[in-house]
């Protein structure tokens, strides 16, 4: 039997992402095929094994496209990779955004910035992935840009990538990946 991303989704009622394939496990069967962050991202959601497609937004300490992507814009099967430059100065992302893509379907965020509301985001069975924490909350007068490329942690981002993330990383991949369950009869 195997793991993929398509396999997992986020739920209200439990934490069915920890079914996405491990990053250590994508390595051992596609080291060469796929790319790894090379930064370190805290873990910060009530999941910390999460997958999904990519969706992404450049913003630098303003979060206007943050909060429309997560709370009006269906989110199923995706993961929003947001640039924030590496700002720990303003919180791109706090409890209410990330219960709104919890609720739209949203696997989760990785957030190159920081979020606050950190303990009630840890109480939401959502993946969010992020430099550090802030509790001023970000500026509202620069939109950003979004489906763009962006680039952090040594690597390139691109819309309709597939990243993998949990406790050891995050691996993005052209394609889905396909990993078996049951490490121990290889």
């Amino acid at each position: 039997m195997e793991q993929s991303c398509e396999q997992t989704a986020p739920s209200l009622k439990g934490q069915v992402q920890d079914q996405a394939p491990a990053t250590a496990d994508i390595m051992d069967d596609y080291d060469g095929d796929v790319q790894v962050v090379t930064n370190s991202f805290r873990d910060y959601g009530g999941v910390s094994r999460f997958c999904g497609r990519v969706e992404t937004v450049k913003c630098f300490e303003n979060n206007p496209l943050v909060r429309q992507r997560l709370t009006k814009e269906d989110g199923a099967g995706k993961v929003l990779v947001v640039d924030g430059g590496g700002s720990l100065r303003r919180a791109l992302m706090g409890d209410q955004l990330a219960a709104g893509g919890l609720q739209n379907g949203w696997r989760g965020v990785i957030i190159n910035g920081a979020v606050r509301d950190s303990s009630e985001i840890g109480k939401l069975p959502f993946g969010c992935k992020a430099l550090g924490t802030m509790p001023r909350k970000s500026e509202k007068k620069v939109p950003g840009e979004q489906g763009v490329p962006v680039e952090f942690g040594g690597l390139r981002f691109k819309a309709g990538q597939f990243v993998y993330a949990d406790e050891d990383g995050i691996v993005v991949s052209d394609e889905p990946l396909r990993v078996p369950r049951d490490r121990s009869a290889l």
